[in-house]
């Protein structure tokens, strides 16, 4: 039951919220069961679009601030670490480290933790009450699926 002053779960936020989990799906699908030559390719995918979604939910946090009146100065803070770590996080590849296991599991703890930003969000009052619940669904299943990816040895 919604808040009496939040908004109903629009129906769409859970739906292609929990869509936005198939991308990741599909790379451990590939890389399990697909032929060798799709390994890499389906862990960069994996890793590409884990840290899109970690810098989006960045995005999210900031927008919940800037409508807020007198937002706390750490939400705005707390906004900009996502893409900060998130570029970070290819600095490895970036310099010729064939591997992405320690980068897929850095984003992939960073997004199993990041409910605890938004219940921060929530509790300040800057985010709707139906946020919360949402957010630790997603959030469990994409940082798991990541997690998982990041623990799979190479087959090279």
């Amino acid at each position: 039951m919604a808040e009496p002053d939040s908004p109903a779960r629009p129906p769409a936020a859970r739906l292609l919220g929990l869509a936005g989990l198939l991308p990741q799906l599909a790379a451990l699908g590939a890389v399990l069961v697909g032929p060798e030559a799709w390994f890499f390719p389906a862990l960069a995918t994996a890793y590409l679009y884990a840290v899109l979604i970690f810098s989006f939910l960045g995005g999210t946090w900031w927008g919940l601030a800037a409508r807020t009146a007198r937002p706390p100065v750490w939400t705005y803070i707390l906004a900009v670490l996502p893409s900060l770590i998130a570029l970070a996080s290819a600095v490895p590849w970036m310099t010729g480290d064939p591997w992405p296991q320690p980068s897929l599991m850095l984003i992939g703890t960073l997004i199993l933790l990041s409910p605890l930003v938004d219940r921060a969000l929530t509790r300040a009052g800057m985010a709707p009450g139906w946020w919360l619940g949402l957010r630790v669904q997603l959030s469990v299943g994409l940082g798991l699926t990541t997690l998982v990816l990041g623990l799979i040895p190479s087959p090279y």
